[in-house]
């Protein structure tokens, strides 16, 4: 059985579907994310333990306060698809890397394009921040999806991460 619940945050309404031993996905207020979990049946679970634990952490994080996630997880994918998004997680808060360099790190170099639609097949998004990996030239390419809207949302996540790790290295 899943569950689901929704959040308002900076960048709009997250809907956020768990299994009992973990979470399962997050869909960002982007039309094409909306249309690809809608025919999973879901029940709202607001009390639901893991879903209470990310909408915390989560809320956390929009203020701020959090800069890494040990909520449990339950994500479906290719073991490739995994080996990616285990490095993702790994991506330092605040910093970026480009699909070649992520490509390198885990060992397949050449492998970008690859390593590409694993991040836009990520379900947990934020949680494991693929909005952190940029194009080779710097650029912001695509995020849930092919709008401005994604790409929009992808440069206040990276902004809002950077003015923290500023005002955190200010701070001391």
């Amino acid at each position: 059985m899943l569950h689901h619940t929704t959040m308002q945050t900076p960048i709009g309404e997250l809907v956020l579907t768990a299994s009992d031993t973990g979470l399962r996905e997050i869909r960002l207020p982007l039309p094409e994310r909306r249309a690809v979990v809608a025919t999973v049946a879901t029940v709202a679970a607001t009390g639901h333990p893991v879903l209470v634990a990310a909408c915390s952490q989560l809320d956390e994080y929009f203020r701020g306060e959090r800069q890494t996630f040990d909520v449990a997880l339950d994500v479906e994918g290719s073991s490739f698809q995994r080996e990616v998004w285990q490095a993702l997680a790994e991506i330092p808060y605040g910093a970026t890397e480009s699909y070649g360099q992520l490509a390198e790190r885990i060992g397949k170099p050449g492998a970008a394009r690859a390593v590409g639609g694993a991040n836009g097949r990520n379900p947990i998004p934020i949680v494991v921040p693929c909005h952190r990996v940029i194009g080779a030239g710097g650029a912001l390419t695509g995020y849930g999806g092919p709008t401005d809207d994604g790409i929009a949302m992808k440069r206040w996540l990276i902004g809002h991460e950077t003015s923290v790790s500023a005002a955190a290295v200010g701070a001391t």
